[in-house]
């Protein structure tokens, strides 16, 4: 049925209690027992859960609990009737490749405890079976599915694959009447969306200027405050603006800092697109609306592309590590004769790995007072097709060195038989070739029709610069000290969000941080393709970082093979700060 206009004007208090599967397992209970929601949502999925789910079902595809999230429903099993008792709704993705199966287990539970619920899910992102090469292969829905269980009436919605965003956007269209030409408003939500997505993320965890909230001036509230962070909630209105906050008296922060960096969390340029809406970033407005409370306004909405995105999971063979330990003088030198030595068997072998791969970190300190701080660390990864080239080959050349290398020889641990690792890729699908359905608790189904209207994506025209600031003095010092940064990945891609927190900042990074100085300061990128995003309302720069992570994260191609701290790493970097800024 359709939703009048005259919906309920009220804001629409939308929680989340999961940003990724294995998230604190009590924050169900916490927002549910912290103060008033309508909605409490969950996001349970990433490209390495659909993985980690993939190979679940592969190991026993007739068990029926396999391929979802199984931690819901033990949350579930604890604050089912409490979500009942409050009148909250439930909208969780934790269905991951197998909604109609975690729906009808949840079904199962709420009759177990005698809880009188409707349950409904959301199916038609699964599209492996045309891909018959992939483990999981999934179309990221939008909202529009959710919205529908909704407005026929269920409390709790599971999902497979949908956009994080949906989550939040579908229960606000539900709530409000919105319709697929409500772009703004609809742009609005998913921006409250993305924010919520990765629950205290927006809360002061992962936060860059962490530090200033544990400094003598906070004692009180100092270190305790981020001990136990809040998970965020977003007040929605039917304009589509949103206050972020979280429950009264919960740990963390909530502030233009925050929001600012986990909306530049794994984003990319001005457009930031999904199946319902393309929201415009650049126009994304924040303003503290009082404590631990920050106001999302001015979001403006274009028609979504005409395809969807497809995740596109496979298992891509197996690797193997070991880590030896360098200790004290010679640290060069001890590193090259383990490596010529291992790499004259690896590559005279018969079966020799596919790839191999050496990094040393410089972990070692003259004159250390103690063994492990004047020790460095030498990675060893290789990779093949086939596990035995890198078990075998690889822990039997290893374990031989052992009395015959470089002294004080020794390694963190024995390698072992090797391990099965993933590949992620994205395709792009017409939003007409997926049969995108919500299936209701009475086993009714309702399509849920493409968007007629879409544009397809272009990058906007770069905005002009501000004025530079004026010359004067400066000094050498770490970015970090004026800058923030979060980083994330993409698929083989990462990016890094930087932001600064005045004007007068924004007039010296916007000008300073270009793609040369961004190469120059982390070398690991200068042969790759890196492009920079303008956000002047945040006062930010959006980085993406192409083919850095290689196939993805379950491909574990580097040390940090999410690009969690890549941003870190750059705020740690020196270079010129006028003096004026610090």
């Amino acid at each position: 049925m359709t939703v009048p206009r005259s919906a309920p004007r009220t804001p629409l208090r939308v929680g989340n209690a999961s940003g990724f599967y294995g998230d604190r397992f009590d924050a169900m209970r916490e927002m549910l027992t912290g103060g008033q929601l309508d909605v409490l949502t969950g996001d349970y999925l990433a490209e390495l859960t659909m993985l980690i789910l993939g190979r679940d079902r592969l190991k026993d595809p007739k068990d029926p609990s396999a391929g979802y999230a199984r931690t819901f429903l033990r949350q579930l099993e604890e604050c089912l009737g409490l979500a009942h008792e409050r009148g909250v709704r439930i909208v969780a993705n934790a269905g991951g490749l197998n909604p109609a199966g975690l729906a009808e287990n949840v079904r199962k539970l709420a009759d177990r405890l005698g809880i009188p619920v409707r349950v409904a899910h959301v199916e038609g992102d699964d599209l492996t079976a045309g891909h018959p090469d992939s483990l999981a292969a999934h179309a990221y829905l939008g909202a529009f599915g959710i919205a529908a269980c909704l407005r026929e009436g269920a409390d709790i919605v599971v999902t497979g694959r949908v956009t994080d965003a949906a989550l939040v956007v579908g229960p606000a269209a539900a709530h409000f009447g919105w319709v697929p030409e409500d772009h703004d408003r609809l742009a609005g939500a998913v921006v409250a969306g993305h924010v919520l997505e990765c629950g205290t993320q927006a809360t002061g965890g992962n936060y860059a200027f962490f530090a200033e909230h544990m400094n003598t001036e906070h004692v009180r509230r100092g270190p305790r405050i981020l001990r136990h962070p809040g998970f965020p909630l977003a007040e929605i209105h039917p304009d589509g603006t949103s206050v972020i906050t979280k429950h009264p008296g919960t740990g963390g922060i909530v502030d233009v800092g925050t929001v600012t960096a986990q909306l530049l969390y794994e984003t990319q340029g001005a457009r930031y697109a999904g199946p319902d809406v393309t929201a415009r970033l650049d126009t994304v407005r924040l303003t503290q609306d009082g404590p631990d409370r920050v106001r999302i306004h001015g979001v403006r909405g274009e028609a979504p592309p005409p395809t969807l995105k497809v995740g596109l999971n496979r298992l891509g063979g197996f690797r193997n590590e070991v880590t030896f330990v360098l200790t004290g003088l010679d640290i060069e030198l001890k590193a090259a004769l383990v490596r010529d030595q291992l790499e004259t068997v690896l590559y005279g072998a018969k079966s020799r790995p596919s790839e191999v791969s050496w990094t040393l970190a410089r972990t070692d300190h003259p004159d250390a007072p103690t063994e492990e701080t004047a020790s460095a660390l030498l990675r060893l990864v290789v990779r093949d097709p086939d596990q035995n080239t890198v078990g075998r080959t690889l822990s039997g050349a290893a374990v031989e060195l052992a009395l015959a290398s470089y002294p004080g020889f020794h390694v963190l641990a024995p390698p072992g038989k090797g391990a099965p690792y993933g590949v992620f890729e994205a395709e792009y699908v017409p939003q007409d070739a997926v049969s995108h359905v919500a299936v209701l608790d009475d086993g009714r189904r309702i399509p849920v029709p493409p968007p007629q209207d879409t544009l397809v994506l272009e990058e906007p025209p770069e905005p002009p610069p501000p004025d530079p600031l004026p010359p004067g003095p400066a000094r050498r010092a770490p970015l970090g000290l004026l800058a923030g940064a979060r980083s994330g990945d993409k698929g083989g891609n990462a990016n890094v969000g930087v932001w600064v927190r005045t004007d007068e900042a924004w007039r010296w990074l916007a000008h300073t941080l270009t793609v040369d100085r961004f190469r120059e300061l982390l070398p690991e990128t200068a042969e790759l393709n890196v492009v920079r995003h303008t956000l002047p309302h945040l006062r930010a720069l959006n980085f993406t970082v192409e083919g850095i992570l290689g196939e993805g994260v379950a491909a574990q191609h580097r040390f940090d093979p999410q690009a969690k701290a890549l941003g870190e790493w750059l705020r740690s970097r020196h270079l010129d700060i006028p003096e004026a800024l610090l």
